[in-house]
């Protein structure tokens, strides 16, 4: 009940829901509204520390796993064709034009201060690049391709069908952009890259956020671990 002078209070009005965050294609592919960025780049991050936290029956991270591919001199390669070196994966595409080059870049810095700082050890790194465009990445273009990054990569490729098997086994999110009227398009793709150990364990995940120096220490901190019994 009101006392005499009091006036009713009424709720205020509900507020309309929130927009969903507009997504076109621009040159690198999705351009997402500025204030959904910093949602969706920590969301992702935060699924795959999630992912990198699962652990299957056998003791290991349920990322990864078996996968065939075909490397430039158009030999089938596999998972265990690297086992004893310690693999530094990464999905991408040869017409991507910047965040691919950007990591890659970046790679070849860890690669270059790494043999500065820690020569012994460097020596066990392999770094890969798994196209996930096969139809367009071909041998030649990747060939072609691999002229402007660190010498150490080594580049593969394969059919559709293959390359989709390791994408899944990584949890690699991948999705073709529409054509343009030339037939070209984009490819978005996770930007993740996948540490294993020489026994081919995935060890670490590295997220595009993570500067050079930040890449190496979690390398070396892998590399030079000793369990204790």
């Amino acid at each position: 009940s009101l006392s005499s002078g009091e006036k009713p209070t009424t709720a205020p009005p509900p507020r309309p829901p929130p927009r969903a965050a507009k997504t076109t294609i621009g040159a690198s592919g999705p351009v997402v509204s500025a204030s959904a960025v910093g949602y969706y780049q920590v969301e992702r991050e935060r699924r795959m520390e999630e992912a990198m936290g699962k652990v299957v029956s056998t003791g290991k991270p349920a990322i990864g796993g078996e996968w065939t591919l075909v490397d430039m001199n158009g030999n089938l390669v596999t998972n265990k064709s690297f086992e004893g070196r310690w693999t530094l994966l990464y999905f991408g595409f040869g017409r991507c034009p910047d965040i691919c080059p950007s990591e890659m870049v970046k790679v070849g810095k860890v690669m270059d201060t790494m043999k500065e700082k820690y020569p012994e050890l460097v020596k066990k790194v392999q770094p890969i690049f798994v196209s996930v465009d096969p139809a367009r990445d071909s041998i030649k273009a990747l060939r072609e391709y691999g002229k402007d990054f660190h010498p150490s990569y080594i580049y593969l490729t394969g059919t559709p069908e293959q390359v989709q098997k390791m994408a899944k086994k990584y949890r690699v999110y991948v999705s073709k952009a529409e054509e343009t009227e030339d037939g070209d398009y984009l490819v978005d793709h996770s930007i993740v890259m996948y540490f294993h150990d020489d026994k081919g364990d995935l060890a670490d995940c590295f997220t595009q956020s993570m500067r050079p120096s930040d890449v190496i220490e979690k390398i070396v901190d892998r590399m030079t671990f000793v369990p204790t019994i």
